[in-house]
């Protein structure tokens, strides 16, 4: 299946990053999910090969590759360690994204390059808490006056927030006591004002750095707006549409990694002297659990393909994030169902991908909001 999506440079890329994945990020990933210490060490072998900025373009720095070029590396560091994937993916198609796509060229040249190489991270504030699925509802303010914006307001679970160079945040854009509808902003870190809370201790995606921040009459200057104030809202929405991708990507690789452990043991454990994959019970669980990576990759592959093409898709991009997503729940449930109480065990993995798949279907959109984005759609 792969065959009709990728090109000779997607197999190179995927193998590469097969390579350092099986190699190096999944002997950390365990430490990593029990400390919940940040994979910096992982992150760093990451930007020395570049797939930091795999999507961007040469002229920033970037790869100059594409979505489903990056679809394949989440999806292949997924399979051994979701938190370092997150963490990938929120830096790039959440902390970066937005500078490529509504930039000025002076905020690309400024920021993009060191995004791409992995100099700084990037991560994305949006949600507030009373303002998570109603993304509408930002009470965060930014106040023009004379150059600068006043920023006041909080944002939650924002990913990478703690190791973040730039964050890219959504507040009423307030000009003259008008309220000219939600912008987006950047603001470097260590600007002052800006408060970065303790890191959030999470059921799974543990060494992914999930935090609150805080805007205290925090100053910037106005040419930190990104793109149009009465284009925000349209702006991160197409944001989001795209991270779907990305997110069903890491679910992919999430479902396959839990996967690849359930079929693995079913092969070696033997009751009432046989495998126990020869068992119908266990052997249609496999049957089910390969049945829906299969249908998964075609449908993030699907939608990576009509981004890069120019091509409609919201509707897509939520099918894939909602089907992968279910679909890793779903599969992290029943390879813990066929290793039985090993599966429960920390040391066998399938535990950690069943904590971090949870996420998933909340995660850019949760799963309630995906239908009805579909149905609006169809």
């Amino acid at each position: 299946m792969e065959e009709k999506y990728f090109t000779e440079e997607h197999f190179l890329l995927r193998d590469m990053v097969k390579d350092l994945a099986k190699n190096d990020i999944a002997k950390l990933a365990q430490d990593i999910d029990e400390s919940g210490e940040f994979p910096k060490e992982s992150i760093k072998k990451m930007s020395d090969l570049g797939l930091m900025g795999i999507p961007w373009s040469e002229k920033y720095g970037g790869n100059g590759m594409d979505t489903l070029a990056l679809v394949i590396a989440i999806e292949e560091i997924g399979k051994y360690c979701p938190s370092t994937a997150a963490t990938m993916m929120a830096h790039t198609s959440l902390g970066t994204a937005p500078i490529y796509l509504f930039g000025t060229e002076e905020q690309k040249k400024k920021y993009i390059p060191k995004l791409s190489s992995g100099e700084i991270i990037g991560a994305f504030g949006l949600t507030e808490p009373d303002a998570g699925s109603d993304a509408g509802n930002t009470q965060t303010t930014a106040a023009l006056k004379g150059d600068s914006f006043i920023i006041n307001g909080q944002k939650v679970f924002c990913t990478n927030a703690g190791y973040a160079g730039i964050i890219i945040f959504t507040a009423k854009h307030i000009e003259n006591d008008e309220v000219k509808g939600i912008s987006a902003f950047i603001v470097d870190a260590g600007t002052k004002g800006l408060d970065i809370g303790p890191p959030e201790k999470k059921m799974g995606w543990r060494g992914s750095d999930t935090r609150a921040i805080y805007f205290d009459n925090m100053v910037i200057p106005k040419e930190n707006l990104l793109g149009k104030p009465d284009k925000g809202f349209k702006q991160f929405l197409r944001t989001l549409t795209g991270g779907r991708i990305t997110i069903g990507a890491l679910a992919l690789g999430t479902a396959q990694g839990a996967y690849e452990i359930a079929l693995r043991y079913s092969k070696e454990r033997e009751a009432f002297g046989k495998e126990i994959n020869k068992f119908q019970s266990i052997s249609f669980k496999l049957a089910d659990m390969a049945m829906r990576i299969e249908a998964s990759k075609h449908l993030v592959y699907q939608a990576a393909w009509r981004k890069d093409n120019n091509l409609p898709l919201i509707k897509e991009a939520a099918m894939a994030k909602l089907f992968s997503s279910e679909s890793a729940m779903w599969i992290t449930t029943e390879a813990i169902q066929i290793l039985g109480g090993y599966g429960y065990i920390k040391e066998y993995n399938v535990e950690r991908f069943y904590r971090d798949a949870k996420i998933l279907e909340i995660g850019e959109g949760t799963s309630e909001i995906q239908r009805i984005i579909i149905s609006r759609e169809i």
